[in-house]
């Protein structure tokens, strides 16, 4: 598994995460079997291989940081999410902004632009092209602003 299938199912479990009424820990432990990847294997290609330890070990650091962040997270998507209501962010677009948010505050050896570049194209296996154009411009004045030294 390469680590941007790693991030898009990151990506599945942060957005469960928003109404599984489960902690991050739980939700990981479930999901992360090869039971559970052979019972969604059928639904999307990316659960027909599951992750080696490496990768599993950065799902689960994706999304307790995601889950641990939440609110810090979602306080930036509100601040350059002009003119929209958080509550009208789609909750997949708020998962990968979420994820790629975390990994441009927390994790140093990924590159910036490599976590937006990849929840662009995330986002557009999922989202309307607008919506990936309300992604992208999120997260480039995030970094833009909030990053500049």
């Amino acid at each position: 598994m390469v680590r941007n299938t790693a991030r898009e199912i990151a990506i599945h479990l942060s957005y469960e995460l928003s109404f599984a009424g489960k902690t991050a820990e739980e939700l990981l432990d479930q999901r992360l079997t090869e039971a559970s990847f052979a019972a969604l294997a059928g639904e999307d290609p990316i659960y027909q291989e599951p992750p080696g330890p490496k990768q599993a070990e950065y799902i689960r650091r994706l999304v307790r940081g995601v889950d641990g962040h939440g609110a810090e997270l979602d306080g930036y998507i509100g601040k350059y999410a002009k003119g929209w209501a958080f509550a009208r962010i789609p909750l997949v677009a708020s998962a990968i902004m979420r994820v790629a948010m975390y990994e441009i505050l927390y994790m140093p050896d990924i590159p910036n632009g490599a976590a937006i570049n990849e929840a662009v194209e995330i986002a557009k296996k999922y989202e309307t092209p607008e919506t990936v154009k309300f992604i992208n411009g999120i997260l480039g004045s995030f970094v833009r602003q909030e990053l500049a030294e």
